[in-house]
């Protein structure tokens, strides 16, 4: 049976500490959060053990970087434990950060049927309480229905429409 390699130990790390004083610690991991970088570092601290004696012990925390932490010249952090943020749907593209994600249709004509319509963002004033949210391919499809409008006061209509223009709508060249 072979052997396993050992763990890679981790890389040093500056730490700057709250109060300004820099000490060298350990990266153990790297995860990003909306808008910033976290680092897992242990840095040396003392204990007392049960039986009375002071020991060597390390002391781990997330820190956010770049502000808590500083690379050591010359040493690779490419091994290092990375989890980064999944790439952004078509959807959070389409948004940006400027809105919560997904569509409601509002149902005109009393609501039954396929009728007339109007799609709303989530948290346009028009939009009905209580509607069930579209995602991107739901809110499509209920636009291309006849009678269904994009509410242009939410930017539905600027959201949609390009994507459902930007689509052939038959195979033939019709429009």
């Amino acid at each position: 049976m072979a052997d396993t390699p050992p763990e890679p130990e981790p890389p040093p790390i500056i730490v700057v500490l709250p109060d300004g004083q820099e000490v060298t610690g350990c990266l153990q991991e790297r995860q990003q959060v909306t808008g910033a970088w976290l680092y897992k570092v242990a840095v040396p601290a003392w204990q007392n053990t049960p039986s009375g004696q002071v020991e060597p012990a390390w002391y781990v925390v997330w820190v956010q970087a770049p502000e808590h932490v500083k690379p050591v010249p010359g040493v690779s952090y490419d091994d290092v434990p990375t989890t980064r943020l999944p790439p952004p749907s078509t959807e959070q593209q389409i948004l940006g950060g400027r809105r919560p994600s997904g569509w409601v249709l509002q149902k005109l004509d009393g609501g039954r049927g396929p009728g007339r319509g109007v799609i709303h963002a989530v948290d346009c004033d028009e939009a009905p309480a209580g509607a069930p949210k579209l995602t991107l391919d739901k809110a499509l499809d209920a636009a291309e229905h006849p009678g269904t409008r994009l509410c242009a006061l939410c930017g539905a209509a600027a959201e949609l429409d390009p994507m459902l223009k930007g689509f052939d709508h038959g195979f033939d060249g019709e429009e």
